[in-house]
């Protein structure tokens, strides 16, 4: 292992530099690869490409004669692009991507051939997906059915079609499904609340913005740290005297062999149609961040699922790896996905962008709001839904959110909000200005981004959106985006009936909203918090105000299971009670799979590699005091470090034994959520920080010429 360590340094310290050339101006190339509209328009009769349309904008089902038309002009462009292959694009329930690859070419008549039906529906072997007990391993099939509204596109010469995934009896077995459900139920309640204001308005989208965290290190280092490979975080590793406390690499000068790489992927990217605008180093070393434009929330989980594939093989090619955990490095900032989402209109108008006009000021109070009692009123499905093993590590580490939830937004909006709470039970007489009377026409001094920005909020308001910025790294965004669109769907629905409600009563109409506002502030004032969520204060403050902090995966994800949570899911048909048993069961399973590994991991490292290195060195530093004896010289140094050596030896030695039984005793556990509380609980809490502890204090005693693992200062400052 130690030649191995500086083999790798050698190899890293030597890389011949990838030059990359620039294709041209990024409108030359932008979406190349993409059958999008203008491609559709150019590729399809006028009647094929209307009803295409029509199916897209309407969500409604492509017959048979226009799927063949269809399939034609794709295989056509697509032959043109040198595809040879395609695939059905999907996203199961391991929170990657999966795809399986079917030739264009008939043997038979010798010629590419695509038809309808295979565009629109394959029949890929489920049985080996996770499905939570939907579907036995001997019941193999399931179903991938076309999403339209997804565009289509070249990957590795070959056609992807974004599709969902179903089993044979219709439960969803991806993540798309049920967003799409979300998003459908959203814009049902917010079309319907908008009309409110203005009949015109018949759509109501949600869009996405998902800035995407990562470490980028060399692929000889990633290659020589088996718990990179095997768990991807490092389970041990002593933090470098160096780290991110000077603040010198967030926004500084791009190392070359990143820049290089960066503009490789990008390139990539842009020709994909995945419109990558952004790109800068984070706060740790050897941490970057790559951040699109918004897109409609479906097209936006997509492209980044596809962009984190992309890296991931674009890295490939500069002898680099991407690290996309939450926490790959111990010390260090862990990896988030901030998830900035906001409601448009089909006129055009972000619900969440404040105006000029006092009146359309109250539609935008009037999505602020409903989305703050949402959040008040779900916070634990929010918790749930950005639960993993990895973003564990990452919450409420002094760099990211705390798993409370709670909203920021600002301290003017608060005082708008205060103002209108104040002045809610208003009389308007004829010619009075009511929106002076609630308060609403001071709304435009704090027009676009002049709210302060609070990094320690999970949930903040940032002008004319607001960030979930307590999503992981590694995280597939359409789970969470799918309880956001699905919470808030809900909520516009109460708030528009209790509305209707009034108006019928004879209340006016701009009254009737502003009450129910009024009350909404009220009973969601406990969920805002404009401090430090850091703060053991605000942890103190957060259990006062009874709000929830589950600190681990396995308990968070109970709140799928409340009454609550399943008539919610079934009320706007996003998800049966199948399929959320099935997927805690799934949530449960691979939070005792991660935990597992990393504790074999553990275990291997330390048995085979730390601990005969640290005997070894040990036993020449016995030699050496031995030497020094004889020579009626005492050296206490090295008598110390000895003593000290065999204390974490024995450390070792019983944390790992003792962490293997532990682990044989949760594996007998059959009930899946009380074998991932044992994993938490019993493995990773008992042990991974005690025995962490004395592996990293041998790093610091051991030969640094003996020691088998790559340092952190060796892999994290690539140049």
């Amino acid at each position: 292992m130690t030649k191995l360590r500086f083999s790798a340094l050698e190899k890293a310290n030597n890389r011949p530099k990838i030059q990359v050339e620039s294709p041209g101006k990024i409108s030359d190339y932008f979406a190349d690869d993409v059958f999008d509209l203008r491609k559709m328009q150019s590729h399809l009769s006028p009647d094929i490409f209307k009803r295409v349309k029509t199916a897209i904008d309407e969500g409604i089902k492509i017959d048979a004669d226009t799927a063949d038309a269809i399939a034609s002009a794709v295989k056509t462009w697509a032959l043109s692009k040198g595809a040879t292959h395609y695939t059905h694009w999907f996203q199961p329930l391991t929170g990657a991507t999966a795809e399986k690859h079917d030739t264009f070419f008939d043997h038979l008549t010798g010629m590419e051939k695509f038809k309808g039906n295979e565009l629109v529906q394959q029949e890929p072997d489920a049985s080996s997906f996770p499905s939570g007990g939907i579907r036995s391993t001997f019941e193999a099939r399931g179903y991938t059915a076309w999403d339209p509204s997804s565009p289509i596109f070249i990957y590795d010469v070959t056609l992807c079609i974004p599709t969902i995934f179903v089993s044979y009896t219709g439960e969803a077995l991806d993540n798309k499904a049920p967003l799409l459900k979300a998003v459908e139920a959203v814009d049902v309640a917010a079309t319907q609340v908008c009309q409110l204001f203005y009949r015109k308005v018949t759509r109501v989208k949600p869009s996405l913005g998902c800035e995407q965290e990562y470490f980028v290190i060399d692929k000889a280092l990633y290659n020589s740290r088996p718990d990179l490979m095997m768990a991807g975080r490092t389970v041990f590793g002593h933090n470098p005297a160096r780290g991110q406390q000077l603040d010198d690499h967030y926004f500084g000068s791009i190392p070359t062999r990143i820049y290089d790489f960066m503009k490789d992927f990008e390139i990539e990217a842009l020709r994909l149609g995945i419109p990558v605008s952004t790109r800068h180093n984070e706060v740790a070393p050897s941490q970057f961040e790559v951040a699109p434009t918004f897109e409609e929330i479906n097209i936006a989980t997509d492209h980044n699922q596809l962009l984190m594939d992309l890296m991931n093989k674009v890295a490939e090619r500069h002898d680099l790896k991407v690290l996309f955990h939450e926490k790959p490095f111990a010390e260090l900032n862990g990896t988030g996905k901030h998830n900035n989402w906001s409601l448009i209109t089909d006129t055009g108008v972000n619900l969440l962008q404040p105006s000029s006009s006092a009146r359309e000021n109250l539609i935008f109070l009037t999505f602020l709001v409903n989305t703050i009692k949402a959040v008040h009123e779900h916070a634990d499905l929010l918790r749930a839904s950005i639960g993993s093993a990895g973003n564990d590590h990452r919450l409420g580490a002094n760099e990211a959110p705390p798993a409370i939830m709670s909203v920021f937004i600002g301290s003017q909006l608060t005082a708008v909000l205060n103002e209108l709470e104040k002045n809610g039970n208003i009389k308007v007489e004829k010619g009075d200005n009511m929106y002076m009377k609630l308060g609403i026409d001071k709304i435009p001094e704090i027009i676009l981004d002049n709210t302060d920005r609070n990094r320690t909020s999970p949930f903040a308001f940032t002008g004319n959106k607001f960030e979930f910025r307590a999503v992981g790294g590694n995280a597939n965004t359409a789970l969470p985006m799918t309880i956001l669109n699905l919470i808030v769907a809900d909520q516009l629905d109460k708030f528009y009936k209790e509305v209707e409600k009034a108006i019928a009563e004879g209340i006016d109409k701009r009254l009737a909203i502003a009450n129910v506002l009024r009350k909404y502030i009220k009973e969601s004032k406990k969920i805002r918090f404009e401090g430090d969520g850091y703060s053991d204060e605000w942890v103190e403050e957060a259990a006062k105000r009874k709000l929830t902090n589950v600190s681990d995966t396995p308990r968070a994800l109970d709140a799928y299971l409340t009454d609550k949570s399943r008539k919610l899911f079934k009320r706007h048909k996003v998800m049966s009670e199948i399929e959320l048993e099935a997927r805690n069961e799934i949530s449960w399973d691979a939070y005792s799979m991660q935990i597992q590994i990393e504790s074999r991991v553990m275990g291997d490292l330390v048995l085979n590699h730390i601990i005969p290195t640290a005997i070894s060195y040990q036993n020449r530093l016995i030699e050496n005091a031995h030497g020094l004896q004889d020579l009626g010289i005492s050296n206490k140094a090295v008598v110390e470090n000895v003593k000290k050596i065999t204390e974490y030896i024995e450390t070792l030695n019983k944390g790992i034994y003792d962490m293997t039984e532990a682990r044989k005793r949760a594996n007998k556990i059959d009930n899946a959520r009380e074998k991932a509380i044992a994993y938490c609980d019993n493995i990773k809490g008992e042990y991974f920080e005690k025995i962490r502890y004395a592996v990293d204090k041998l790093e610091l005693l051991v030969d640094d010429e003996d020691w088998p693992l790559v340092k952190y200062r060796e892999m994290l400052f690539l140049r």
